[in-house]
């Protein structure tokens, strides 16, 4: 089904079974000494099972000062290698490859983290970490480039079958190469040549150290998008010369960490950088591979056999699902779990120093305990609630051998799921919905669609646990005029029960007002959002608030918080800021200041069955938090 995605391949003197490769995600399952430890280990041999190619480790930092998060895994001593030996004997038990990934982020590095200035090719101040780095000596410069050989060592007598360098995102190598942080003026600063020096001399160091045999991978950025950064035409130039000094592939990724366009999350078209790696593909003979947004084994399958690159990375594809590649290959395609690239669980826990986890998968680095064994004696199960909550349950639930019906009022399953895919650009959202409905036909689970579920439901059908996923209802302030014929909720909005006019006041900053701001203004309204709060956005994520907040700003809708509203009327809105009262005209004022729990049926049924509250129904937060409640009380029963 997918020819061309699982044909071997070649790279330098190690084979692949297929095209596939798990990238170099930081997870933070290390132990703090950086060694590896059982979660860290379970997390990897669970996406080799799956099926990938190559497993990639997250970056391994070389010098404890090269250190970007507390639990990152470190190759900087041999007191790794006895544990790394372990994962890697482990991952290669089912036919893929192991690559560990050498790493120092320079000033990208926290004093927090490492109890020191960062260091850099220059001092130049860091957007990631806010720090100003101390310029690296040259003899320091030396120091850092055995500490890459060393790593390679490790890693190779760790069994590791290639080491893939982290030259790309604006860790320490991008930071040599690029004119946007290298101010030098030595041999290791100034023209291209001179900033290309620290990373040759690495590749050379290795070499020299494991011998030219044992391959050397890199990740390079195909553009930074940085003013006064290196373009592609340059990293052209730079991929000439690690072939030239012999590299064995190059993968290419886009951008930077603190690069000002998005990159990683829903705003990025699938594949929207691969055109990186196909252009450097042009100028170089050695395997080329593509990154970022590639998350389905169709995409990847067309990049490859269209000649654009030879091999695709995926990260949050493949913790949303590990089993991807061998259900891909097996025609199930069906039944793969979905990244939509919401970065709740990866990429906002990860820029907060916190172990990563999965919205789509709650079993990502909990393998073992999420792990689905068949229930010892399987009894009646009843879920109340289609969302994400009532589905995951019900999953989990079926695929341990519970006889599971699921009830839910509305017409359709997805919950708060298919509401959240209505804004700009989050469409994919819906693919997780489909995932869950395919699940519940798979798994034999009984669907009632358009029947609410009661305490007399319950009493009837007579299940021997319920597991209540009701959701939340949305907050009605108590103002004046909240009930007139012009107020009208964010939810019902979105979920196309109820128009706007062409000015519109939003009540609510948080992502539901800010996404459904976003969701009118692209049909033409004039937007104004209010926020009590001292900040638009707050429960947005970090690496995508910023991208909301640019859309917004760009698409001209407008902006208050420590806005306090005092009154709606049938002409606009009156609010209070820095204590004067202002009025805003509104020919339709939308309601997004939260929701509420609905307890009452969880209430009703305690002590008459065994039940399990989760998601909304017990306090009204995102879907990561939702998902997760419902694996563990499918788990539960």
């Amino acid at each position: 089904m997918f020819p061309k995605l699982f044909e071997p391949i070649q790279i330098g003197s190690m084979k692949l079974k297929n095209r596939l490769i798990l990238s170099g995600i930081n997870v933070n399952y290390a132990a703090e000494d950086g060694t590896v430890t059982k979660r860290l280990k379970d997390f990897y041999v669970e996406r080799a099972k799956g099926g990938v190619g190559m497993v990639q480790t997250g970056i391994c930092y070389v010098d404890p000062l090269g250190r970007f998060f507390t639990n990152m895994m470190g190759i900087h001593n041999d007191s790794v290698i006895p544990g790394l030996r372990e994962m890697a004997q482990e991952v290669q038990s089912y036919g893929a490859a192991f690559v560990v990934q050498l790493c120092h982020v320079g000033r990208y590095a926290s004093s927090k983290v490492t109890g020191a200035q960062p260091v850099a090719p220059s001092a130049v101040a860091s957007r990631v970490s806010h720090e100003m780095p101390r310029e690296l000596t040259v003899p320091e410069i030396k120091g850092i480039i055995e500490a890459f050989a060393q790593g390679a060592r490790r890693a190779r007598d760790a069994g590791a079958d290639a080491v893939d360098l982290a030259g790309a995102v604006g860790y320490l190598i991008a930071q040599f190469l690029s004119p946007y942080s290298n101010k030098r003026n030595d041999e290791y600063g100034g023209d291209m040549e001179r900033r290309m020096q620290f990373v040759l001399e690495i590749m050379d160091r290795i070499q020299q150290t494991v011998g030219k045999d044992y391959p050397i991978m890199i990740r390079i950025s195909g553009d930074e998008f940085l003013p006064g950064g290196n373009t592609l035409e340059d990293m052209k130039v730079v991929a000439q010369a690690l072939e030239t000094a012999g590299i064995a592939s190059i993968n290419v990724i886009p951008g930077w960490h603190e690069s000002p366009v998005p990159l990683v999350s829903w705003h990025v078209a699938p594949a929207q950088y691969a055109y990186l790696a196909e252009e450097v593909k042009k100028v170089v003979k050695v395997p080329v591979i593509a990154s970022n947004r590639i998350n389905t084994p169709e995409l990847a399958e067309r990049l490859i056999a269209e000649g654009r690159v030879d091999m695709v990375t995926m990260a949050r594809a493949l913790i949303a699902d590990p089993e991807m590649p061998r259900k891909a290959l097996e025609g199930r395609v069906d039944e793969i779990r979905p990244c939509v690239a919401c970065n709740q669980g990866c990429y906002d826990r990860l820029f907060a120093n916190l172990d990563i986890s999965c919205m789509s998968n709650p079993a990502a680095g909990r393998e073992d305990e999420f792990a689905i064994r068949p229930a010892p004696n399987p009894r009646k199960v009843m879920v109340v609630g289609g969302g994400p909550a009532g589905m995951e349950a019900a999953r989990v639930a079926a695929s341990r051998g519970h006889p599971v019906t699921l009830y839910e009022k509305s017409g359709a399953l997805g919950g708060q799921l298919a509401l959240a895919a209505v804004p700009t650009g989050k469409g994919e959202i819906n693919s997780l919905v489909s995932y869950y409905s395919n699940q519940m036909a798979r798994l034999g689970v009984k669907v009632n669609l358009g029947q609410e579920a009661t305490a007399e439901t319950v009493g009837r059908e007579k299940p021997e646990a319920v597991i209540v996923a009701a959701g939340a209802s949305p907050i009605i302030p108590n103002m004046a005029g909240v009930n007139g014929q012009n107020v009208v909720t964010a939810l019902d909005v979105l979920a196309g029960k109820a128009g706007a006019g062409e000015r519109v006041v939003i009540v609510g900053g948080g992502q539901v007002g800010v996404e459904t701001a976003d969701f009118l203004a692209e049909q033409g309204k004039k937007v104004t959002i209010l926020e009590m709060l001292d900040k638009i956005g707050p429960d947005l994520g970090v690496t995508v608030r910023w991208i909301v907040m640019k859309r917004i700003a760009e698409k001209g809708i407008k902006s208050f918080s420590g806005a306090r509203v005092q009154e709606i009327t049938s002409k606009g809105v009156t609010y209070e800021k820095d204590g004067a009262s202002r009025f805003l005209e509104a020919d339709t004022v939308v309601l997004a200041v939260g929701a509420r729990a609905e307890k009452k049926l969880t209430q009703e049924l305690e002590g008459k069955v065994e039940v399990y509250a989760v998601g909304d129904c017990v306090q009204a937060r995102k879907a990561l938090d939702a998902i997760y409640e419902g694996a563990k009380a499918g788990l539960s029963v």
